[in-house]
């Protein structure tokens, strides 16, 4: 599943992405937001693969904007000004779609985003791979580096630029954003269960209904499940169910 977003000003505009994005199954819409600093708040938060992107925007335009991202998902410019095409491609982005945008070439421009996330994919598994050898990582706290075992962490939580990883006996808080931190843990130790929560699959005692439970200091915790990390956590469950 592809996690987008689509930043525009224009509400006829985001409409007609939404409803060419509802046609594609391997889309998930995250966010709609009407500019950039909506879309930042959104990128600390959520994993987003991809991103459909106005360029003219009041505030911040949509090329500064993802200049500005240090580590920016996948990007489909969407504009009304063909004179940006130039600086989008030179930007890396995936596309450029000229509004109004026809399915069949909002169809072609997602065609090559989901082959370069699929060789992403693969590319990350692979690193993912490589990190379990070590089965720690280390993170900046109180100024200095902390190891942090992977069997001792119980869940992760998320506060606004700060995460809280819980471990077995203590916590330890770091400064970054959750979607930094997910991306540099095992996807076979870790599950990201909501925008605020990432579980180390291994500590899970039970799902009860739209909570995930966890023993934190020998009291039963509960995690909230969110709608767009359902269906992948409950896929993972299926296939470890008897």
């Amino acid at each position: 599943m592809i996690r987008t977003i689509i930043v525009d000003d224009e509400p006829l505009a985001q409409d007609v992405v939404e409803t060419y994005i509802s046609r594609i199954p391997e889309l998930e819409l995250v966010a709609k937001c009407n500019n950039a600093l909506e879309a930042n708040e959104v990128l600390k938060s959520e994993r987003i693969d991809l991103m459909f992107l106005d360029i003219q925007m009041p505030q911040l335009t949509g090329t500064d904007f993802l200049k500005s991202l240090p580590h920016p998902p996948m990007v489909i410019f969407t504009t009304a000004y063909p004179n940006y095409a130039l600086e989008g491609f030179e930007l890396d982005a995936i596309d450029y779609l000229l509004k109004p945008i026809s399915f069949e070439r909002f169809m072609k421009a997602v065609n090559k985003a989901s082959e370069q996330h699929e060789l992403h994919h693969h590319a990350g598994n692979q690193q993912a791979s490589d990190s379990e050898e070590g089965d720690f990582i280390f993170v900046k706290a109180d100024k200095k580096l902390v190891k942090v075992n992977f069997q001792e962490v119980l869940y992760i939580e998320g506060l606004k630029d700060y995460v809280i990883i819980r471990l077995e006996k203590s916590r330890v808080i770091t400064l970054q954003t959750m979607k930094s931190l997910e991306d540099k843990l095992p996807v076979s130790y870790f599950k990201r269960i909501h925008r605020s929560y990432i579980v180390n699959i291994n500590r899970i005692d039970a799902i009860v209904g739209n909570m995930v439970e966890v023993q934190e200091k020998g009291v039963a915790k509960h995690l909230p499940i969110g709608k767009n990390y359902r269906d992948e956590l409950l896929e993972l469950v299926n296939k470890n169910r008897i």
